[in-house]
């Protein structure tokens, strides 16, 4: 991608975009956190995310809780599922709302951060 485009998008907002459903020729829109647009955005019309996936499906430790489901967009209980991170194209994305809560983003980025820490040189208190 070239040029300079307008960034849609920014962190905290929760966004449905297109999955390819495995079993199935048809696509499926799954909500995702972003964590990393602007730049990234305008540069080249792709956004860090985060699954969100539901709250019934078995935990994993870096799960956050989303509380406020109607700022969020969702419509079920939902968690951010920290460990899955993905890299996506922006111009398939639709944003359904934010993620408000300050402990909510706290968590996110606490265990966003240990998770990367080993990459960046950076130590964390996990």
């Amino acid at each position: 991608m070239t040029g300079t485009l307008m960034p849609a998008f920014e962190p905290w907002d929760v966004l449905k975009i297109p999955f390819p459903y495995h079993a199935l020729p048809v696509l499926e829109y799954r909500p995702v956190l972003v964590v990393a647009a602007g730049r990234l955005e305008a540069a080249h019309g792709l956004a860090w995310v985060l699954m969100i996936t539901s709250a019934t499906n078995a935990s994993w430790p870096a799960d956050v809780p989303i509380t406020d489901l109607r700022s969020a967009g969702l419509p079920t209980a939902s968690v951010v599922r920290c460990a899955k991170i993905a890299t996506i194209a922006t111009t398939e994305a639709q944003k359904i709302g934010v993620l408000l809560r300050p402990a909510e983003r706290a968590a996110v980025a606490r265990n966003l951060a240990g998770a990367v820490a080993p990459a960046t040189g950076r130590q964390t208190n996990d």
